[in-house]
């Protein structure tokens, strides 16, 4: 396995060309910078480089700079691992399988992912991760034995522990998440938000500690519809986005806006364009008014906060994360890309 640890931990200041603040996209430009037959839903930005993990095994990092590719394979016994989750610290990376049995690496020595925690259930089934700080992270993965699952660590990723039921709200039959763009959890400074398929929203205020629910008006009513993806800007401006992957053009009951924190939300643009889509971020620096949402069905743009919404361009992505306020990396099936907004 060739090593990956040099490429991954390098924390370099970036520096690239911004549009001038809060002036609205018209366009945008798509620069494929990686193709393999490999699925990939899961991105973050490292200093200089955009980390990845995906199926096959399948892991690595692009330099922003130069576009080199460096990717590996992590394979256990006789399985080769589904990536849809991945985080970091500021001095490691981790990556987290999705089904039986969950696996969960960071960088240990001499360039080697290490095994850092397992799960084997038929019923293990894990959506995404992110971290607080450099100590503290968590992931999230389907319902079992009547609560969601919840790895939460203390250590800096070296241990993880799974949060009984008896500390969690009860949770709906079927409820879990979709392991879709990595983007089910969003946190800020000690506050966590994750939606779920069921269209609802666990908020913790203390770092996974303890949590409350609060509930969308996003539709859930079959299994392949619910929330794919959340936001926020602030501590109380905060969007969410899914719909139905198997009905992929309807357009009600997929998308909504909190200005509380999450307590309420209203629907937004019902009825009309984005349809479902499986990833949303809001674009820095644009005092929250700037939304992109992404699917494989398209990539959209609001500039009034999800009002209206205009479509950019057609092509085919999972998940994008912002590079700066007005280029960002996308990945979806067999490819990522640089997309530049105009």
């Amino acid at each position: 396995m060739r090593s990956l640890l040099p490429f991954l931990l390098v924390i370099l200041f970036i520096s690239c060309s911004e549009k001038p603040k809060n002036e609205p996209f018209t366009s945008v430009e798509v620069e494929i910078v990686y193709e393999d037959s490999v699925s990939i839903r899961a991105i973050e930005f490292m200093g200089n480089s955009l980390g990845y993990a995906g199926s096959n095994g399948v892991f690595g990092s692009v330099d922003i700079a130069t576009g080199k590719v460096r990717e590996s394979i992590e394979k256990y016994h006789t399985t080769i691992p589904e990536f849809r989750s991945i985080s970091h610290t500021s001095t490691d990376f981790f990556m987290l399988s999705v089904a039986n049995p969950a696996l969960l690496y960071k960088t240990g020595e001499n360039g080697r992912m290490q095994l850092v925690y397992k799960e084997e259930d038929e019923s293990v089934f894990y959506d995404a991760m992110t971290f607080w700080n450099d100590a503290e992270g968590i992931a999230v993965g389907d319902s079992m034995n009547g609560c969601l699952s919840i790895l939460i660590t203390r250590d800096g990723g070296n241990t993880w522990k799974k949060m009984p039921c008896s500390q969690l709200p009860e949770g709906l039959e079927g409820e879990g998440a979709f392991a879709a763009s990595n983007t089910n959890i969003k946190v800020l400074g000690d506050k966590t938000w994750i939606a779920t398929n069921k269209s609802r929203i666990y908020f913790s205020g203390d770092k996974g500690k303890t949590w409350q629910i609060y509930t969308t008006p996003v539709k859930s009513v079959v299994e392949t519809q619910g929330i794919f993806s959340i936001d926020f800007y602030n501590e109380n401006l905060g969007v969410v986005i899914g719909g139905d992957f198997q009905d992929p053009d309807t357009n009600t009951g997929n998308k909504a806006i909190t200005t509380d924190g999450g307590k309420t939300w209203q629907l937004m643009a019902n009825g009309q364009n984005p349809q479902y889509r499986s990833c949303i971020q809001f674009v820095p620096g644009s005092d929250g008014n700037g939304l992109v949402a992404i699917g494989f069905t398209g990539i959209s743009y609001s500039s009034d906060r999800g009002v209206t919404w205009k479509q950019l361009s057609d092509e085919s992505f999972y998940t994008l994360r912002f590079l700066n306020n007005s280029v960002a990396y996308a990945a979806g099936k067999n490819r990522m890309a640089k997309l530049i907004f105009n």
